[in-house]
């Protein structure tokens, strides 16, 4: 059985095409493209254009979904290996592989590897709502497995008592009940007996997804054997059995996508009777790691972004780097390393522009920790290196001296010190009692010297790792240290865990802060990644969900430098054409809209695909409301809205728009309508 496909589905669109850092809609680049290559003033290589694709794929080659009309037909496709004891399996997932990443056109290409099995994946755009996959897996080594598969998990909450109806079929059932399954454990069920066929279409009321093949495949669905979650997973088979060292497994796979469109009107309310924490702004990671290019994007960011708080280095592992010698005189002699007058200069730059500067320490001095000193974890052991508890006072002594040269000498006074991700090792490794002794003394050596650094709080690796600051939060002797409560927001970013945070700050009566905002810690493997409008709009809607729910005063983006730059071009990862701005910079300087020092409002909104976040300054009647829509176009209306605001301004950034504004809307009785845009972040801000 085939499924009916809409034929009007989501067009091709171009993502961006800069000329002297304009950006044309296609047809008009076009014409550019013909007029100056026929002057000869054009040659291929000055554009960065990424089509604007339908399958949202991610950089280790999992598609999502598919877009139809705007709207995200969700599903998950993954690579996966079954070994010979029916155990281990493995898959592509997030951090799990080294992936390259590559677009071209509307082509993706993903090359990684699971175990023995060389792996490449192209995922192509084939018409509306339909997808071309192409998968290899070459083996490595003479080997016997259980499988190599082709995975499709359909969420339950769309295809629960649904059907898979075959396509082709030589063997086994045509037609099964669809039924989202729980996971098992490791040790669990057989496979069921396949169904040969050459392809399948699941249906339900909601969606469809047909999937066709190249080929006649065993198909069957089994409980998934890692993940705890309401999905349906219906795997495709491509290589059984003994396999020899260079056999290759090819699978082509046609995925058509539709179902029901959501274009419901959207209605958000707005609650200024409750304000929460105060809102300073977006902020920034200044970690320099390209004196090259660095300079350049760090002086766009600062011109043209409201950065509000800043983050440098501490090198302390070239500040002191022998125990013996006193690091301040070796400054005033003139034996100051150069990365370390670049990162106080840089500390310096923002205190000028009167941002508040956290000083973090990725490293130490090998006289100052247990082990021998890598910057990389060594196999069979844990990452980073302890402090060498032994040593403290001198560890202790040393730091505060940095801080003293850096406010005498650059006349900075850092507010916040931490290790960076020393909950898991990079590269300073602490347990939770040991982050909390040294807040503790530390804190307390910087306040005998005169100095007002306070300590960060966590500043750990993920949002997942809370239980590191428990001993800090349950010893009242570290609470007058602590100015402020940070995590990183790289993964497991889930509402309960976000909560935890915001308790934590609100105990301590600190600011919480985010100190290093993206998604995907890996990214920089695969930059191309940082162009796609699916990232960019993933980043930001995170962004609204964290402020929705931890409120915290900022979020500094990793980083506003070249190192996961929201800027392209002069040859940040090998980009060509002129410096310019990507969509993520946009989303950040629409965010950074918001009028100063507003306090979080609570703001509601019933829809699935729709996230929101509101900021006031009720003080001077100054109100924003940021909207991510993640699904179709549609209509929006926004009540509560306090008496005195008479309109406001609708900005929109996505594929085509720049923190363009669309609208001027009125407001009558506190009410105002407007339109959102698909899989675009619009914000509603006064005038």
């Amino acid at each position: 059985m085939k499924t009916e496909i809409k034929k009007d589905g989501l067009c091709y669109k171009i993502q961006r095409a800069y000329f002297n850092n304009t950006r044309r809609k296609y047809n008009t680049m076009i014409t550019f493209i013909l007029f100056f290559t026929a002057l000869g003033l054009l040659t291929p290589g000055h554009f960065v254009t990424p089509a604007f694709s339908q399958a949202e794929c991610t950089a280790w080659g999992n598609v999502t979904g598919i877009r139809v009309d705007g709207q995200l037909m969700e599903f998950e496709t993954s690579l996966r290996l079954l070994h010979s004891n029916r155990i281990d399996m493995r898959q592509t997932a997030k951090e799990q592989q080294r992936p390259r990443y590559s677009r071209d056109g509307n082509k993706q290409t993903i090359k990684t590897k699971l175990d023995f099995m060389s792996i490449t994946k192209v995922v192509q755009d084939a018409g509306p709502g339909e997808v071309s996959i192409n998968v290899q897996f070459t083996s490595e080594s003479d080997t016997t497995i259980t499988g190599a598969y082709f995975c499709i998990e359909l969420p339950g909450k769309y295809y629960e008592g649904g059907t898979m109806e075959l396509t082709g079929i030589s063997s086994g059932a045509d037609k099964q009940t669809l039924s989202a399954v729980p996971a098992f454990g490791r040790r669990g069920r057989q496979a069921p007996e396949p169904s040969v066929a050459k392809g399948a279409s699941f249906i339900s009321p909601r969606r469809q997804l047909e999937v066709t093949l190249n080929k006649v495949t065993e198909i069957f669905i089994i409980p998934d054997m890692r993940r705890v979650n309401n999905t349906i997973p219906v795997y495709f088979t491509v290589m059984t059995g003994e396999v020899k060292k260079g056999q290759t497994g090819h699978l082509a796979v046609k995925l058509k996508a539709n179902g029901q469109m959501d274009k419901k009107p959207v209605e958000l309310v707005l609650d200024t009777s409750s304000p929460g924490r105060v809102f300073d702004g977006i902020g920034g990671n200044f970690r320099l790691q390209n004196p090259d290019k660095d300079p350049q994007v760090i002086q766009y960011c600062l011109d043209n972004l409201n950065v509000t708080w800043g983050r440098v280095e501490m090198p302390w592992r070239y500040w002191h780097p022998s125990e013996d010698i006193d690091p301040i005189a070796a400054a005033r002699s003139g034996q100051l390393n150069d990365r370390v007058r670049e990162a106080m200069e840089m500390a310096q730059r923002l205190t000028r522009k009167n941002i508040p500067v956290i000083v973090s320490a990725w490293s130490a001095p090998s006289w100052a920790i247990e082990g021998e000193f890598s910057w990389r974890r060594q196999p069979g052991e844990l990452r980073g290196n302890p402090l060498d508890q032994a040593k403290m006072a001198s560890i202790i002594k040393s730091i505060g001296s940095y801080f003293n040269y850096l406010k005498e000498v650059y006349g900075v006074e850092a507010v916040l010190f931490s290790f960076n991700e020393s909950d898991l090792g990079i590269n300073v490794r602490q347990t939770g009692e040991q982050h909390a002794d040294l807040i503790k003394r530390l804190g307390a050596h910087l306040a005998s010297v005169g100095l007002n650094t306070k300590m960060l709080l966590g500043d750990n690796s993920d949002a997942t790792t809370y239980g590191f600051i428990r001993p800090a939060l349950e010893n009242p002797e570290t609470h007058k240290y602590i100015g402020a409560v940070s995590f990183h927001s790289w993964r497991g970013c889930s509402d309960w865990i976000l909560s935890i945070w915001a308790d934590a700050a609100r105990t301590l009566n600190v600011p919480l802060l985010v100190g290093e905002g993206s998604t995907d810690a890996a990214a920089h493997r695969y930059p191309d990644v940082f162009w796609e409008p699916s990232y960019s709009l993933n980043e930001i809607e995170l962004y609204l969900r964290i402020y929705s729910i931890c409120q915290p005063v900022s979020i500094l983006q990793w980083q506003l430098t070249t190192d996961y730059s929201v800027m392209a071009g002069d040859g940040i990862y090998n980009s060509k054409g002129p410096l310019r701005p990507t969509q993520r910079f946009w989303n950040l300087k629409q965010l950074g809209s918001t009028p100063p020092r507003a306090f979080s409002l609570p703001v509601t909104c019933m829809a699935d695909a729709v996230t929101c976040a509101a900021f006031g300054d009720i003080a001077n009647g100054r109100y924003a409301v940021h909207i991510v829509n993640n699904g179709a176009a549609r209509q929006a209306t926004l009540t509560g809205i306090p008496t005195g605001v008479k309109e406001m301004n609708v900005y929109v950034t996505n594929s085509e728009r720049d923190m363009e504004r669309t609208e001027r809307v009125r407001v009558s009785n506190g009410k105002v309508q407007f339109s959102l845009e698909s899989a675009a972040f619009t914000s509603l801000i006064t005038p």
